[in-house]
């Protein structure tokens, strides 16, 4: 039998120690510690989505820059331009007698007018019909409609408090069951460029208003209700949700699971707010009655939550990138695997550049006393950018997190300890 070592002995009744001590039940303040640190988490994850939701809604209710950067887009959207045309056709054509139309016009304009309706084998009504709506196309297309959307409401503070919060009037407003806005101007375009086309008895029309939908629900009263709550929710719902996880973690007794764990949560739960934004369009849309035209309902439910949908990916980015850097800081294997990879390589950089006698003079030591402190003013940068970027995106995210990795790399590189 091989001569044991001096400290054999010492090194087994140190492993003993160790598993006895692994082996006891954690004391009930730990367990206590853990399980408020669970609640904590659990509560901050579940909040998040709602949060999210609450700042978007604050945005549009108190933002009437980011209220009309939200829908100005609709105004160039073809679902929403052949919907608008479509209405404002209906409504000039009931005004229109077709049969006293050619009656009306001057005999020196009646060739003008055949030429212009080109019924090539059409019914009276359908050349007519056809032209009003080609004429209308052209003005919804053009940036007449465009500067009338984007105007109507930048005048109304913001759509959210005249409609949503049902305060005020004006081009948009709340009529029964739906949001709806007035098109009485790009009407009164239409009817100057029917004129101009030939079409005189067009002068004749009286003020024609007719409305637009741009949102329809059966219980808009209660709708009212939670955007008022949500938009009061807005300023500190986000904070709460902050401040329970960053409680949870603290509080936990392995406060890097705790972080992962939350982290990840986080995403999730902000994963699944997407997926019922999805879900609840079709269920929306399927609710809309057959009047309401769906493409032009959709690109409106589409636009609106467009920048929602972008928070929940940009939150989703950070709850992984978050929770893979509390990993990869760990004492995991595979995370100090990882890690002496990075480092090798870094290493291997820095010979190459130590033979071709590149040096960093004073820089090197300075950075090597310091690099945990600037480590953490990196770290505290990338925050402070993705707090006050507005409106970042999952692109944005990972963005930042690369800067910030190469960044972390310049300093390891820099300073390292250099043999004299």
């Amino acid at each position: 039998m091989a001569d044991r070592e001096p400290g054999d002995d010492e090194m087994a009744r140190l492993r003993k120690r160790v598993d006895a001590l692994e082996s006891r039940p954690a004391p009930v303040r730990h367990r206590m510690r853990s399980a408020c640190a669970a609640v904590l988490i659990i509560l901050g994850c579940l909040l998040a989505p709602l949060a999210l939701v609450a700042t978007w809604t604050a945005d549009l209710a108190d933002d009437t820059d980011q209220y009309v950067a939200t829908v100005a887009p609709l105004a160039h959207d073809p679902a929403v331009q052949d919907a608008a045309a479509a209405r404002i056709t209906d409504a000039l054509m009931r005004y229109l007698d077709l049969s006293d139309l050619l009656k009306d016009v001057a005999p020196a304009d009646r060739p003008r007018l055949e030429k212009a309706l080109g019924a090539l084998g059409k019914s009276l009504d359908d050349a007519i019909s056809g032209f009003v709506q080609d004429k209308a196309r052209e003005v919804v297309a053009s940036e007449t409609f465009a500067r009338f959307w984007t105007d109507a409401n930048r005048r109304l503070h913001t759509t959210v408090d005249k409609a949503l919060t049902g305060s005020g009037g004006g081009a948009v407003r709340i009529e029964g069951d739906a949001v709806t806005v007035d098109l009485a101007p790009v009407i009164q375009e239409v009817k100057s460029r029917l004129v101009d086309a030939g079409l005189k008895p067009a002068a004749k029309i009286p003020d024609v208003h007719t409305d637009f939908t741009v949102l329809r629900t059966e219980k808009v009263a209660d709708l009212q209700t939670y955007f008022r709550l949500l938009q009061l929710a807005g300023v500190w719902l986000p904070v709460v949700a902050v401040l329970l996880l960053a409680g949870g973690v603290l509080l936990a007794v392995r406060r890097r699971r705790a972080l992962v764990a939350a982290a990840l949560g986080v995403a999730v739960t902000a994963l699944l707010l997407g997926v019922g934004l999805t879900v609840f369009r079709a269920f929306y849309l399927d609710a809309l009655p057959a009047s309401v035209s769906q493409p032009a309902a959709g690109a409106v439910y589409d636009t609106l939550t467009r920048f929602l949908r972008t928070a929940v990916r940009a939150v989703v980015a950070l709850g992984v990138i978050l929770a893979l850097a509390a990993w990869l800081s760990g004492p995991g294997r595979h995370a100090r695997a990882l890690r002496q990879i990075w480092h090798a390589g870094i290493g291997a950089a820095r010979a190459q550049t130590d033979r071709l006698g590149l040096r960093t003079g004073p820089v090197g030591p300075f950075v090597h006393r310091h690099r945990v402190w600037l480590g953490w003013l990196l770290v505290a940068g990338a925050v402070v950018a993705f707090v006050l970027w507005p409106h970042p995106t999952g692109w944005v995210v990972v963005g930042i997190a690369l800067a910030l990795l190469f960044a972390l790399a310049v300093v390891d590189f820099v300073g390292e300890e250099r043999a004299a």
